[in-house]
């Protein structure tokens, strides 16, 4: 499959997520879909992130989650989202599963080996 034709998917499958989120009850702020090359070498300079971030090629978003006015920070806050948004796709990958360093507000589609 085509870049184009995996980001017109992931595009809508985000659409499907923020409509799953709002009838269960969170809310959501827009986190970062873009990455810029220099962001992603930096983070990963400071370990934070990874040079070939799949936000580089709009094939990732982060989410700031709410509920009940509550900002929820912790990876298994979205594990209902990771679970609905991981369904929704067979490449979709939620990063609450990252075995090394968890990131639950980040939700991707794979693309060339990259999660």
């Amino acid at each position: 499959m085509r870049l184009g034709e995996k980001q017109e998917i992931f595009i809508q499958n985000v659409g499907r997520l923020i409509a799953f989120a709002y009838a269960h009850g969170y809310r959501l702020r827009g986190g970062q879909l873009l990455r810029s090359l220099s962001e992603a070498n930096a983070n990963a300079e400071k370990k934070v992130g990874i040079k070939n971030s799949l936000h580089l090629i709009a094939l990732a978003i982060d989410f700031n989650l709410f509920k009940d006015g509550k900002f929820l920070t912790r990876s298994e806050d979205h594990r209902q989202l990771g679970e609905y948004w991981k369904g929704l796709h067979p490449l979709n990958r939620w990063g609450g599963d990252f075995k090394s360093r968890p990131d639950g507000n980040h939700y991707s589609m794979e693309h060339e080996g990259v999660q």
